[in-house]
């Protein structure tokens, strides 16, 4: 009987982990990463971009990437990126779209040239720059654009 007993909330406690590690998957960004995101999520986090006019979702400015895989440029910013997800965890989000993969999302913003970063800042429009930049710039464009410091 006690074996059964503890089988059970074996099980119960690894359905509870399970359900905890998919809810903080599904939350928002988790912080300090880069979240790629598909129309579903960037709906949800973002821009509903089924609706008229732009009003952010976020709790904090973010950054988006629309990048491809093939894309050299793309590639070459990814690792800064990725450093200054870490470096201004608390303080913005980090997000990537792939144009292949959403074709719908890289129209709506005009992401006919890549890498396109959208600097969102919490209330004000965004801001937008076409190409690959020095890890110094976007870190200054996250300063003045999203933190205005």
């Amino acid at each position: 009987m006690a074996k059964s007993n503890l089988f059970k909330a074996s099980i119960i406690y690894l359905l509870l982990g399970l359900t905890s590690c998919l809810y903080a998957a599904d939350n928002k960004n988790a912080s300090g990463t880069v979240k790629h995101l598909n129309r579903d999520e960037f709906k949800k986090l973002v821009v509903d971009v089924d609706k008229d006019g732009w009003k952010y979702l976020g709790d904090k400015p973010c950054i988006i990437d629309f990048y491809a895989t093939w894309c050299g440029p793309c590639r070459m910013i990814s690792p800064y990126l990725d450093d200054l997800a870490k470096e201004y965890k608390d303080e913005i989000y980090i997000y990537k779209v792939d144009v292949d993969k959403e074709k719908e999302l890289a129209g709506y913003f005009g992401a006919t040239s890549i890498p396109l970063l959208i600097f969102v800042p919490q209330d004000a429009q965004p801001q937008a720059s076409r190409g690959a930049l020095p890890k110094e710039e976007i870190r200054n464009a996250i300063k003045t654009v999203l933190l205005k410091k």
